[in-house]
């Protein structure tokens, strides 16, 4: 059987020159990208290390439960920055605090970056002001101080004293003298409760400290009648180191059954008809604060005593005197008895008050 012919192949066609991918026009287009990419990442580095707008101080106050969108409106609207939201979004994943920006009121320092505003954010870096419980105020005084102070929530403006000490979780009802005097920090959003919460814990950890630190023969049974004890010596000193001297004088006093005759007792029994002017019938009428008609302590302190009133109460200076007469000059003359004290009474408050 003859083999079929086979087919002659047809001459491949030439292949039409076309384009190649690497033209000219190719590499211009890469060239003004990487050359425009190059400018974004320049001008992105550029931003996280700028001064933000005019280098001005500011404050920025973020919201809680604010989103990073939100946050970036507060920048905004504190005139901070009109960067692209891409640029502040790219430097906080940089920095990988992109979902850990808190809430809170913020000091921007003049010539502060982005980035370093971004970690002050993440940090929760916020403005802490300062309260200062003033010693020898009492708590209607804190009260009031509390009530005008600005930026600090009010929730206790319509609670009674009693109300209050509730609240605080607190075994008494009478709230003077339950709270340390010194200064305390808060945040915005803090409230006058939190405040006064933080005071009394104070208060309760300092009368229990300087009460186990107590001599041996205080003639007092209870760390209360401690903090009475120092709301007076608070009350009556001009000068701090005379506390201990004066807590002695009050010491023996209660030793020997005499009557503290303390005026600050009775001027806080007066309550707000007290004009400023102490009168003998005031020290003759009677009432659970006046110390001249009633002997040993009054019922509750008279005041908010610190720390260095509370150390004296418990460890009062030692010596034989029973009675002090202030000088004018905010220092006090101690006696032993009573002729001595009279001497010193006409030498410094009589001789004041003659023309």
């Amino acid at each position: 059987m003859a083999k079929a012919k086979a087919k002659p192949r047809k001459p491949a066609r030439p292949r039409k020159p076309g384009r190649s991918l690497w033209t000219p026009v190719f590499w211009l287009i890469l060239l003004a990208g990487c050359v425009a990419g190059g400018f974004a990442w320049r001008d992105w580095n550029r931003f996280g290390e700028a001064p933000l707008h005019g280098g001005t101080a500011a404050v920025l106050d973020i919201p809680q439960g604010s989103s990073f969108a939100a946050i970036l409106r507060q920048i905004r609207s504190a005139g901070l920055s009109d960067e692209s939201d891409l640029y502040w979004r790219a430097l906080a994943q940089r920095m990988g605090v992109a979902n850990r920006l808190q809430a809170g009121e913020y000091a921007v320092p003049a010539g502060s970056s982005p980035r370093e505003l971004l970690q002050r954010l993440a940090d929760g870096d916020v403005i802490k002001h300062r309260f200062t419980i003033v010693e020898g105020w009492t708590f209607r005084q804190l009260r009031s101080e509390l009530a005008n102070a600005a930026d600090i929530r009010q929730s206790v403006t319509t609670l009674s004293d009693a109300e209050i000490m509730r609240k605080l979780g607190a075994a008494a009802d009478h709230a003077e003298g339950q709270f340390l005097p010194e200064t305390y920090t808060w945040t915005r959003g803090d409230s006058d409760l939190d405040i006064l919460a933080r005071a009394y814990k104070a208060m309760r950890r300092a009368l229990d400290e300087v009460w186990a630190q107590r001599s041996a023969e205080l003639p007092l049974d209870t760390p209360y009648q401690a903090l009475i004890l120092a709301s007076i010596v608070e009350r009556e000193t001009g000068k701090a180191e005379e506390r201990p001297a004066i807590a002695g004088v009050f010491a023996r006093r209660l030793k020997l059954g005499m009557k503290l005759q303390t005026d600050p007792s009775v001027i806080y029994g007066l309550g707000a008809s007290y004009d400023g002017n102490l009168r003998r019938r005031d020290l003759d009428t009677d009432t659970p604060y006046n110390s001249y008609t009633r002997t040993g302590l009054p019922p509750t302190p008279i005041a908010l005593p610190g720390l260095a009133a509370l150390k004296a109460a418990v460890r009062p200076a030692p010596g034989d005197a029973l009675y002090f007469v202030a000088r004018g000059d905010g220092s006090h003359e101690f006696s032993a008895n009573l002729e001595a004290h009279n001497r010193a009474v006409a030498r410094y408050q009589l001789r004041r008050g003659s023309p």
